[in-house]
């Protein structure tokens, strides 16, 4: 049996406005980008991965896709390793204050989900963006087992030590080194 949500799991008053705006916009328009929205706004929060600035910046920086507003059902966050900052169209679930002011000081402009259901209510010249959900620490443990073959998971070590899985498969002096 597989599950799907048909709401969000949120006890949020605001979060259940823009789910009622694009339930109504998903039955009643025929676009793909709608379903979609609706769709991301019944996730949970570990599925909403927040996306930095930079790597929003480089998928903005992408052919055709200048003029355009990036949308992120999520978090936007900044990421000091980013510089310059172009000038960016944006839509977000939540901007933290630090992107905010960044993207507002580089004359961009940054809209709700429900100011952008009122611009473009069919999806029209937005690109649909999402953050990388596999990047979370957790997902490092994830895979073949620590120490076979060909194997990068990352192992649980209670510490990083000298005393801690440090011998055989570790160091080229203790058998072999993987």
């Amino acid at each position: 049996r597989k599950v799907h949500r048909k709401g969000p799991k949120s006890a949020d008053n605001y979060l259940d406005l823009l789910v009622r705006l694009y339930r109504f916009l998903a039955r009643r328009t025929a676009t793909k980008f709608n379903r979609i929205v609706m769709k991301r706004l019944y996730m949970s929060r570990r599925n909403r991965a927040p996306l930095s600035l930079a790597r929003l910046v480089r998928q903005m920086k992408k052919d055709g896709r200048e003029g355009k507003t990036a949308v992120v059902v999520g978090s936007v966050t900044d990421d000091l390793r980013i510089r310059e900052i172009p000038k960016l169209n944006l839509c977000a679930l939540h901007v933290t204050d630090g992107a905010r002011a960044r993207i507002l000081r580089a004359g961009g402009r940054i809209i709700t989900l429900d100011q952008l259901a009122l611009e473009s209510p069919l999806g029209l010249k937005t690109v649909l963006l999402q953050g990388p959900r596999t990047q979370r620490e957790a997902d490092r443990h994830f895979g073949p087992a620590p120490g076979t073959p060909h194997s990068h998971t990352k192992p649980f070590v209670r510490s990083k030590g000298r005393k801690f899985e440090r011998a055989r498969g570790r160091r080229a002096s203790r058998g072999y080194k993987k």
